[in-house]
């Protein structure tokens, strides 16, 4: 445990035990299907989903540290949500300049409304813990996560498991680069799925979906989803 000058805090495995409560949904999300992270709410859960979408998102860490606060000569711990960890090298929108880690905190705004008196001490807490690590400090509510991106990202979700073959997938990405951006529908006609072997043109969709779903396509993401969503290579693919 390091000590600061006002509060002192606790590194370690997440602080709080995941558990169904009256209030909230809880259970565990595959970040880009793969780490498992738990969630406490659904806001929390769609907090994850929505930072799928940012590529420059490198690791999103549950409850990393608790931090120990004073008021009135009385101790309080508080659990920050969320850290999140960017990548600072690359081509992708944000990179070239330093994007430093965040610690996060997800509320409804009706609680931050009804409870921002009683937990102002916590979150200046935050701010100085951050100020002094290099950090930022950020409350998230639902306004700022279930945005389009997010709508797009449950779009999505849907196509991220599917079973795509291989060699369908290779069809796709290796027309892609030939012909560079086109409307995903395009794309699939081009490869005349319609009539070539034993796939047809919804094979080429779902497909085609599935490969922005994985990240092996790109696309705008701040604009809702469509057949005519113009799609491009990954530049990592």
């Amino acid at each position: 445990m390091n000590t600061y000058n006002c509060y002192k805090v606790s590194d370690g495995p997440p602080r709080r035990k995941v558990g169904m409560t009256r209030q909230s949904v809880s259970g565990i999300h595959l970040f880009r299907g793969e780490v498992p992270i738990p969630y406490e709410s659904t806001l929390e859960r769609d907090f994850l989903i929505r930072m799928e979408a940012v590529r420059s998102v490198l690791d999103v860490i549950s409850q990393p540290v608790t931090i120990h606060y004073r008021v009135q000569g009385r101790e309080y711990p508080y659990t920050p949500d969320y850290l999140v960890h960017y990548r600072q090298q690359g081509s992708l929108p944000g990179y070239g300049r330093y994007l430093p880690s965040e610690l996060v905190e997800v509320k409804p705004k009706a609680l931050l409304a009804r409870h921002l008196g009683e937990w102002k001490p916590r979150f200046r807490a935050a701010t100085r813990y951050c100020l002094e690590n290099g950090l930022v400090f950020r409350l998230m509510h639902e306004d700022r996560i279930r945005d389009p991106i997010w709508e797009n990202m449950r779009f999505l979700s849907r196509y991220r498991r599917s079973g795509v073959d291989p060699v369908l997938a290779d069809w796709l990405l290796e027309a892609s680069r030939r012909l560079g951006c086109m409307p995903m529908r395009k794309l699939v006609d081009a490869c005349c799925f319609s009539t070539w072997g034993p796939y047809g043109k919804g094979h080429g969709i779902t497909a085609a979906w599935h490969l922005v779903a994985t990240g092996r396509l790109e696309c705008d993401l701040f604009e809702p989803l469509s057949n005519s969503s113009v799609v491009w290579v990954a530049d990592d693919e």
